[in-house]
């Protein structure tokens, strides 16, 4: 199961201007790290009772986020909140490991929010401060008109296969160093699939055909959304690597695909359906 998939819980993302109570949970972020608790299954995230001293401060900084079941979710930004003994600043990339997983969503669906509002404070077209429009999730320059929507980049996973090979790759620039399948964001003016060709090519070289639409997952950690597709072969096998994007490429066998770290990511289930013949 992907990060998303946290039935029988229920995702509910729908705007709202409620203010924040003080059970419910905030959401902070400072960079690339989260206030969160990584000792406990249950409490991941502070609520609002964990910072009574500082209520007043916190009631114009708060903004609703979403709900899981009858548990609010809050961003705060705009403000200092400190450590305590049970809540550290620590990495967001914990989000991956993190337990109950359905925790691990709000972190990483929260930080997804935390970029785009702290990207928006200024207008990008008369560079007047930005005001959260009072209808809809949602950015507004009082001034020129501007309205900015959150930030959702569509990108493409794709799983080239030949015959019981699939193709796979280590990225050269990036915290994740394992084995992982081709990827990459959509152009301008491109449909999904021409994006599928298009990465396929620019980072190993090789042509694909008969492309298939697999799944999607929300994917916060990049903004993204990911649209997996499978794909076969068409023509030479020869990978000829973009050492700017790869540090290695190459074609495994079903027995001899190395596993993952998490199967939280469609990455690593298109792999383990590939292994599995499911595919």
């Amino acid at each position: 199961m992907m990060i998303q998939d946290i039935e029988p819980r229920i995702f509910d993302n729908s705007f709202s201007n409620i203010p924040a109570g003080i059970n419910d949970y905030i959401l902070y972020y400072n960079g690339s790290s989260a206030l969160i608790n990584c000792n406990s299954s249950e409490n991941i995230f502070p609520k609002f009772s964990d910072y009574e001293n500082m209520l007043s401060e916190l009631s114009g900084k708060s903004t609703y986020a979403f709900k899981i079941d009858n548990k609010k979710y809050f961003l705060v930004n705009g403000i200092a909140l400190p450590e305590t003994d049970t809540y550290k600043m620590t990495d967001i990339q914990a989000f991956r490991t993190l337990k109950p997983e359905w925790q691990a969503f709000c972190g990483i669906t929260g930080s997804h929010l935390y970029r785009w509002y702290s990207s928006h404070i200024y207008c990008g077209g008369c560079g007047a401060v930005m005001q959260k429009k009072s209808d809809e999730r949602a950015m507004i320059c009082e001034k020129c008109g501007l309205v900015e929507y959150p930030k959702i980049s569509p990108a493409v996973i794709v799983g080239v296969v030949d015959g019981d090979k699939i193709l796979m790759s280590r990225y050269a620039h990036s915290v994740y160093k394992k084995y992982s399948l081709i990827a990459g964001f959509a152009e301008i003016g491109e449909t999904l699939e021409s994006t599928v060709r298009r990465e396929v090519m620019e980072e190993v070289g090789v042509k694909v055909k008969n492309i298939r639409y697999y799944k999607s997952q929300p994917w916060g950690l990049s903004d993204s959304l990911l649209v997996g597709f499978f794909a076969e072969l068409d023509g030479s096998a020869e990978i000829k690597l973009d050492t700017n994007e790869l540090a290695e490429a190459k074609w495994f066998a079903r027995n001899d695909i190395p596993y993952g770290a998490s199967a939280i990511s469609l990455t690593s289930e298109m792999i383990e359906a590939f292994r599995n013949k499911e595919i």
